[in-house]
């Protein structure tokens, strides 16, 4: 009897924002990428992947195939308006019905992994997992304590609820996925998990997307002018990503030279989410606070390939972030030869290399002075470009699907560090009971 390569198919939870949704909208960022990137190269290799997301339109489907290989499941899960991120935990129990019931209706053994990305989608997969009776892998890409520990002004505190539920994903997980290094020592330190389950697969970068092209061709595309000074900021508009950190230094660098207003163009490229909605005209009344109407360009999240070119376009990619745990634009923009200034917190110091600067805390005249110092200084711009697009080079998507792969291989084959103690994890939870 010829032996099943094993996985033949994954089930990949990402509850709180679908794969098909543009980045940089509602909840929508690096964990939409990544969903969908790994996905696609999953498949490419020859494993399909079938995706499980909460539908938020009643025009949405219930399937989509995002190419052959990748099914995108739409569930039902409350009302399709009018829920955030943070009403969703109320919703995890009809989520978790609507995919046992889509497991369910498949022929025994038709998964053989769930990998579920966010701390709501560990609870759900943890459920399913344990139905199905397969391994669970899950990438936490954001944790409360890490976020509490280091909170921007303005933003709310992620509640006790979260971090209890982070913790029985860390237990109940087969193998947990970090970003980096730090993101490991974190999930070891702060939620106790086994340090022979954290396994260290960074995220990658679309090489074909995001490539070094020609600066003048790429401002005329989106509209800056072809002598500009320009600084790019690219991310959801909320405290937690600090768009405000960047304007604030964009005036500080004007009040020591005011003659770079004629030529100093900030973008700010994204839309409100999470907190960033409770004040969504927040960024452009700063904007106007500051005299910077004239300096500072307000732009919706765009495509891929027009992204691409943003960056191009851009002298500097800002990322002040109060944590991230990789960074992925930064990666993105220094794919396209663009140099990146970012907080020295998270992942990005990793997600920079030796393709950028980094900046101890926020402080927007640190910024300015960071900023500034390269603005000044086109020769070692220039030479951060070159070890940012060689940097960038090392992250492509097929060596995280290969090394995720490899992960997936040794879950299949029961090599777990903490599979004996897997099922007492699982104490006092009954198997469900949906048919």
């Amino acid at each position: 009897m010829s032996v099943q390569p094993c996985p033949r198919r994954v089930a990949m939870i990402s509850v709180h924002t679908s794969p098909l949704e543009r980045p940089g909208t509602g909840d929508a960022g690096g964990l939409n990428v990544y969903v969908v990137e790994t996905a696609k190269h999953l498949a490419r290799a020859g494993v399909e992947v079938e995706v499980f997301t909460r539908r938020t339109t009643a025009a949405q489907p219930e399937t989509v195939e995002l190419m052959p290989g990748v099914l995108v499941r739409h569930v039902d899960a409350g009302p399709f308006e009018g829920l955030g991120k943070d009403d969703l935990p109320g919703q995890l129990c009809a989520f978790t019905v609507g995919v046992q019931r889509i497991g369910a209706a498949q022929p025994e053994g038709y998964f053989d992994l769930v990998h579920s990305h966010y701390w709501l989608s560990g609870q759900v997969a943890w459920l399913a997992a344990d139905r199905w009776q397969v391994p669970l892998v899950h990438s936490m890409h954001t944790m409360a304590r890490v976020k509490n520990a280091q909170l921007a002004e303005g933003d709310r505190p992620e509640p006790p609820g979260r971090e209890i539920g982070e913790e029985q994903v860390v237990r109940a997980a087969t193998w947990l996925v970090a970003n980096t290094d730090r993101e490991a020592d974190e999930l070891i330190d702060l939620y106790d998990a086994d340090p022979a389950k954290v396994r260290v697969i960074p995220p990658g970068v679309d090489l074909e997307t995001f490539t070094p092209g020609d600066r003048a061709a790429a401002r005329e595309a989106v509209g800056l002018p072809a002598d500009a000074e320009v600084l790019l900021f690219v991310g959801r508009i909320q405290p937690l990503k600090a768009p405000d950190v960047l304007v604030r230094a964009a005036a500080e660098l004007l009040r020591h030279d005011p003659s770079r207003r004629e030529r100093l163009v900030v973008a700010v490229l994204g839309g409100p989410s999470g907190s960033g909605l409770d004040h969504p005209e927040a960024l452009a009344d700063l904007v106007d606070e500051l005299d910077l109407a004239d300096v500072v360009r307000l732009v919706p999240p765009v495509e891929r390939a027009e992204l691409a070119q943003w960056y191009r376009a851009a002298d500097l990619l800002a990322v002040p972030s109060y944590n991230e745990s990789f960074g992925l634009v930064a990666v993105e923009a220094q794919a396209c030869g663009t140099p990146v200034v970012a907080a020295a917190v998270g992942g990005l110091p990793t997600a920079v290399g030796d393709g950028g600067a980094l900046v101890e805390g926020h402080d927007p005249h640190d910024w300015a002075h960071a900023l500034g110092d390269l603005l000044n200084d086109p020769e070692r711009r220039t030479t951060l470009a070159e070890q940012a697009v060689a940097h960038a080079a090392s992250y492509g998507w097929e060596r995280t699907t290969e090394r995720l792969l490899e992960l997936y291989r040794a879950a299949c084959h029961g090599d777990s560090a903490s599979g004996a103690d897997k099922q007492a994890h699982l104490t006092g939870i009954p198997k469900a009971v949906i048919p």
